[in-house]
């Protein structure tokens, strides 16, 4: 077993302690060492510090300037155009006439003399890299960030934003997630953010350059911004602090890059499964507000009891909310869609031709005829993509029921899931009844059933009637408005299925199913009358008039 020179020291000196009439040859044979080293422990309690050899003389000594200068010549020149080792010993070789040294040493020698050329350069400037801790004051600052996330929104996998907005004082922060980071999403997580903390900080807000605010980068920190910027700032009063361009100013914003990593790990992972944006963002509203009870690293105190520091040291709220929508005017195509942000969204049929108003929001699009809504849908965020309504194209089905069967809209439904299963079958069993192209239009014309029943009393009044061996319109009408009927008897209620209802005033989803009511059914789907004419009604008639009496004929007789 190996042991420390320390503790041979020891052992010898209480040996020597303990007998001192033993000899210094009994001890170097008793512990296998020289007397030399036995004379050196009684002399010293702990062993000196062996000598170091004077170092040796590198192979590169006459060349190290010139290796230091071209390390000096790569702190200006492009990132991919620095010098290499093989291109070092090129020039030490071509220039200098040196080829004593191998690529090991040049390679040891240039890892270790790089970063101090770069250090020696910046001390020359009176500049080094580091951070300077900070003291912020309640109320007065906060930071904003955008984050990439995934979800599995609506049954895909896609990208979205997380924007976090946190006061530098408290920690308090605000998340919400957007489609894209569009200047519509930016402006809309501010308006957001400014409601749940109940105002503005005073002093600034802290920014990277996103594209929804700067236009262009100027020199120092000014900036060129966007004009919707600068009014929804003149709106609110808050001040903008722009960080450094690139890698440098993420330190000047360390709080909310640090934060805007931390909420995913914790809360986004594995990627949240949401059917719509706004119910994940009712989730990030809960969290939001249960992790007031944290605590930030090394405060003792938790982030809700700082942030009530600072709420009532804020500035006040205006009075009337910012509109972060903006409102576009298209066309509708002859294919029933307008285009927004070269995207594709559909608009009822009957608007072919005309021009639209269009609310362009953070994640939803709506679409306007005067002051009521026609249509809405959630925003895309790919070029070139579209989405269908199929209630949007019935009146043209109609008309046209051989191109129901390839409709983008129908593709689109099924894929949403509002297309169930339970219409599959009508639709199925009325071709085999009546044909494909028959058949298909009484599928269309239960679909137009939709717009004034529940989809759920629909749905169930088709199940109903297929169980019967028929496939008849009129007794799916029928059949759901009873469904409906003992849904409101029993107190439950039956939800509209806003993807595929389009309701006549343009207000999706705010019908009440009490209000519903049958659908008048077609002329001609009335059976024909077997009368070949109407009966003689003239032996009635008598019944109206009135009896004679007595009194009325002397009266008529004196008169």
């Amino acid at each position: 077993m190996h042991r420390s020179r320390e503790w041979l020291y020891e052992r010898i000196r209480r040996e020597k302690r303990q007998s001192p009439e033993t000899s210094g040859r009994a001890l170097a044979r008793k512990y296998r060492v020289s007397r030399n080293t036995v004379a050196k422990a009684l002399r010293n309690p702990v062993p000196l510090k062996r000598k170091k050899p004077p170092p040796r003389e590198s192979v590169l000594e006459p060349v190290k300037g010139f290796i230091d200068a071209m390390l000096g010549e790569d702190l200006a020149a492009p990132k991919k155009q620095k010098h290499t080792i093989d291109r070092v010993l090129q020039r030490l070789a071509a220039e200098h006439d040196f080829e004593h040294a191998s690529y090991s040493t040049v390679r040891d020698y240039v890892r270790k003399r790089r970063p101090q050329v770069e250090l020696e350069a910046k001390e020359g400037r009176r500049h080094l890299e580091g951070t300077v801790p900070q003291e912020k004051q309640p109320g007065e600052e906060a930071e904003v960030d955008f984050a990439d996330v995934w979800l599995d929104l609506a049954g895909q996998r896609r990208k979205c934003v997380l924007f976090t907005l946190r006061m530098s004082y408290s920690g308090k922060a605000v998340h919400r997630v957007f489609a894209t980071a569009s200047q519509e999403a930016f402006l809309e997580g501010h308006v957001e953010a400014f409601s749940v903390l109940g105002g503005v900080p005073t002093v600034h807000i802290r920014y990277d350059n996103l594209k929804p605010a700067v236009k262009q980068v100027l020199f120092g920190r000014s900036r060129t911004e966007s004009a919707r910027w600068a009014g929804f700032r003149s709106w609110y009063g808050c001040s903008a602090f722009y960080c450094t361009p690139g890698e440098d100013g993420a330190h000047e914003k360390g709080g909310v890059e640090h934060e805007g990593g931390r909420f995913r790990r914790k809360h986004l992972v594995p990627p949240p499964v949401v059917e719509t944006l706004a119910e994940l963002n009712e989730r990030l509203a809960a969290i939001d507000a249960a992790e007031d009870a944290r605590h930030v690293h090394g405060r003792p105190t938790s982030i809700g009891f700082d942030f009530e520091q600072e709420r009532h040291l804020l500035r006040p709220l205006p009075a009337d909310e910012y509109d972060t929508g903006i409102d576009l005017t298209p066309v509708v195509h002859r294919n029933g869609r307008v285009t927004v942000r070269q995207c594709y969204y559909s608009v009822p049929a009957r608007f072919i031709g005309t021009k639209v108003r269009v609310r362009l929001k953070a994640n939803e699009v709506w679409i306007f005829d005067g002051r009521s809504v026609i249509a809405r849908h959630p925003r895309l965020t790919r070029r070139y993509t579209y989405h269908d309504i199929l209630d949007h194209y019935l009146e043209i089905l109609l008309v046209r029921p051989g191109a129901f069967a390839g409709a983008a809209a129908l593709a689109q439904a099924r894929a949403e899931g509002v297309f169930t299963k339970t219409h599959e079958a009508f639709w199925a069993a009325a071709k085999q009844k009546a044909g494909d192209r028959e058949g298909t239009r009484m599928l269309i014309e239960v679909l137009l059933l939709h717009r004034q029943l529940p989809a759920d009393a629909v749905v169930a009044g088709m199940a109903t009637v297929l169980k019967v061996g028929s496939v008849s319109t009129d007794l799916v009408a029928i059949e759901a408005r009873k469904a409906m009927e003992s849904r409101e008897d029993t107190g439950d209620e039956l939800g509209v299925d806003d993807k595929f209802v389009h309701h006549p005033d343009g207000s999706p989803g705010e019908d009440e199913p009490g209000d519903a009511k049958v659908i008048s059914l077609h002329v001609r789907r009335l059976p024909a009358d077997p009368r070949t004419s109407l009966p003689d009604m003239s032996k009635y008639d008598r019944l109206l008039k009135p009896v004679p009496t007595a009194t009325s004929t002397r009266k008529g007789t004196s008169a």
